[in-house]
């Protein structure tokens, strides 16, 4: 993230987003494909990486091989395939959602997980139980944990969907998106952009 001045001199923070070009491989048709859609793809990637099938499919699109496919069900009319899409799909001051996968942070306990308070103080003979979740489930019936229980396990590493962020810049000689406040995921991951 980053941060930039607007013209009444407030800091707002931002972050930078690289955004195409990308190429449209693929426009989709209810009579062939059942729905509309058009098909974009994103990242330079060498032939000896790429498989087989989809060098064909990058071959009848005409384009070289790419990284990213996604597949985008509103999109302006007039597209072919082989053209480039840019940053002039936004409008300046317009309003986005970005989708993008959050960072992994590994095994957590219930503390950093879901935010539990810890069972309490190290008085009444606790010694190591600050940041324990507690008591589980019932007595002899049911005999087990309910399913979906707030526990300990794997967290992040998600889909994250970040709804209605203002575009602050476009700056399309460099490809660069500014938009208002923090989006999911690492630095360099691959990001949805939807209008």
């Amino acid at each position: 993230m980053t941060s930039v001045f607007s013209a009444e001199g407030k800091n707002i923070p931002c972050t930078v987003i690289e955004a195409g070009p990308c190429v449209v491989t693929q426009i989709k048709t209810v009579e062939k494909d059942g729905y509309a859609a058009v098909q974009i793809a994103y990242d330079e990637r060498s032939e000896k990486h790429t498989s087989s099938p989809q060098l064909g499919h990058f071959k009848k699109a005409g384009t070289t091989p790419k990284r990213r496919l996604a597949e985008f069900k509103s999109f302006p009319e007039g597209l072919n395939i082989g053209d480039t899409v840019t940053l002039d799909v936004f409008m300046d001051d317009d309003w986005v959602d970005v989708t993008g996968v959050s960072k992994g942070k590994g095994f957590q306990g219930v503390v950093k997980r879901h935010g539990f308070a810890g069972v309490g103080g190290q008085t009444h003979g606790q010694h190591n139980r600050q940041r324990k979740p507690g008591s589980l489930g019932a007595a002899s019936y049911p005999g087990r944990v309910f399913k979906g229980k707030k526990l300990p396990g794997q967290t992040g590493n998600e889909t994250v969907k970040v709804l209605n962020l203002k575009i602050l810049k476009k700056l399309p000689e460099s490809n660069l998106l500014l938009v208002k406040g923090s989006i999911p995921g690492a630095k360099g991951s691959y990001l949805l952009i939807e209008d």
